[in-house]
């Protein structure tokens, strides 16, 4: 399956289309595209930030993903980092 994951926060300034494609197993959960997406961050651009990426959270287009959910049968995901405010 192939997962178009949309970029948001920091990691915009690493892929400036603001998208990557991410292939899966058809049975991937949301813990397989988070692997992937470390996997792919960590090969393609020196400056990637492992340790956000591993605390960021994915979302379809409709609710935030946990790892052991089921990926959206669009394929269409986003990866939000983590936040502070005050």
């Amino acid at each position: 399956m192939t997962i178009t994951l949309s970029l948001f926060g920091i990691y915009r300034e690493f892929d400036t289309s603001g998208q990557i494609k991410l292939v899966v197993d058809d049975n991937a959960a949301v813990a397989d595209v988070r692997h992937a997406w470390l996997a792919y961050g960590q090969s393609n651009w020196p400056e990637f930030p492992s340790d956000l990426a591993a605390k960021s959270a994915f979302a379809s287009q409709t609710s935030l993903l946990r790892d052991g959910d089921r990926l959206p049968s669009d394929g269409l995901m986003a990866v939000l980092p983590p936040v502070s405010g005050g």
